[in-house]
């Protein structure tokens, strides 16, 4: 009876320690273009964050088009794969490697609206690596401002 109290709450500990929540970060902003034009000049292919972010200084794409490996201005290099995709409307990744401060990163870009307006959402959640979490969401709402004032300002 005492091994099966132990192993209970073995079990309990076990559990607790592993479902901590993962950070999450998420930026909008608003665009005064259709929500087409905003997504022929960010998302109409998996590259497309090249065209717009100033961090990224090239962007290849796999063969099948699921992979993109984006290399970055001052050097360092992310490799992220296509989860899902909604075309003219939104896509999710994973990163699969990188140098930034987080762990089993996933994230979703969108694009939406009506008429002459859009509203771009960028969110993403995350384990922090090598930083705190304060650190690693600070790197990473870096990275989804830059880009976002940066594609607002190609409008």
């Amino acid at each position: 009876m005492k091994l099966t109290h132990i192993a209970a709450v073995a079990a309990a500990l076990l559990a607790s320690s592993t479902a901590a929540s993962a950070a999450e970060v998420t930026d909008t902003i608003e665009i005064k273009a259709s929500p087409a034009k905003v997504w022929a000049a960010s998302a109409d292919d998996f590259c497309g964050i090249a065209k717009f972010h100033p961090a990224i200084e090239k962007c290849a794409l796999s063969a099948g088009g699921k992979t993109r490996t984006l290399s970055l201005k001052g050097g360092g290099t992310i490799v992220e794969n296509l989860t899902a995709h909604k075309d003219g409307s939104s896509y999710s990744y994973v990163i699969v490697e990188s140098p930034l401060p987080v762990a089993d990163y996933k994230s979703t870009f969108s694009v939406k609206g009506s008429g002459d307006t859009s509203m771009v959402t960028w969110t993403g959640s995350f384990e922090p690596k090598g930083a705190d979490e304060a650190a690693a969401k600070k790197v990473i709402a870096g990275i989804y401002a830059g880009g976002l004032a940066a594609l607002k300002a190609k409008f």
